[in-house]
């Protein structure tokens, strides 16, 4: 599904990632772990599209289509979605209508029809109460005083609504108290199937006690030093990430 092959990306004359390479096949949740530094918020950056990256690789495709051709509203049109480890706040702007206006420019990209009003009411309750936000929450501009993790909730509720092809988490577990966190997990179990992926960036196991994943993955120096199994986050959590910055 998201396959990258040979991913180099830098800001400003400085090398963040040097060679990534990693393929998350349809239906499977890959965790990334690393240090501070080791580029996993530029990996998410890159894929998304963020525009201040000097970027060349041998591919970053999704769906065997080429992501680099396209610019972010494009990806997300395709399917690409990506959570922010400090998502932002929008004065002014009413979060329903926001979303609404968001949901419905994929289907329209994507020659689908748009979801009436009352039909994104009925679907927006149902998925603030999976993700435990209240009508009082929706009814604020977007994301404003909001805590964190009210923030948080908002990414996955946006997420639930959606429903994007691919899910890129990017250290989505920061803040988040223990009730937050399974929420998360909820959320993402229930999104989970064989069309669909995720690629979960994260410095702890804890976010992965909720969100079993099929692999994990260890960025190191912008590059992925090594991968294994689910235990391998556990196995991170017990010895740390200093042999794996050596070896990089």
């Amino acid at each position: 599904m998201l396959k990258i092959e040979n991913l180099h990306a830098s800001v400003e004359g400085a090398e963040i990632l040097k060679g990534l390479t990693i393929e998350v096949p349809a239906g499977e949740v890959h965790a990334v772990m690393g240090p501070n530094g080791a580029g996993k918020s530029t990996l998410s950056h890159v894929v998304a599209g963020r525009d201040d990256y000097d970027v060349t690789a041998d591919e970053v495709s999704l769906g065997g289509e080429d992501l680099l051709e396209l610019d972010p509203s494009e990806r997300a049109a395709k399917g690409l979605f990506l959570s922010f480890q400090h998502p932002m706040e929008i004065p002014g702007v009413a979060t329903m209508n926001f979303i609404r206006t968001a949901l419905n420019a994929q289907r329209k990209a994507r020659e689908e029809p748009e979801v009436s009003a009352a039909e994104f009411l009925k679907l927006i309750r149902e998925k603030a109460k999976l993700v435990g936000l209240t009508d009082e929450k929706l009814k604020r501009p977007f994301n404003v005083g909001f805590s964190g993790g009210e923030k948080k909730r908002m990414e996955m509720l946006q997420m639930a609504i959606l429903a994007p092809q691919f899910c890129i988490m990017d250290e989505t577990d920061s803040g988040l108290d223990i009730d937050a966190l399974k929420m998360v997990g909820d959320v993402v179990n229930a999104l989970r199937g064989p069309g669909r992926g995720f690629l979960v960036i994260t410095h702890y196991q804890r976010l992965l006690e909720y969100i079993r994943p099929d692999r994990v993955h260890v960025l190191a120096d912008g590059r992925i030093v090594k991968s294994g199994g689910a235990d391998l986050a556990a196995e991170l959590e017990a010895s740390g990430y200093e042999q794996f910055i050596e070896a990089a």
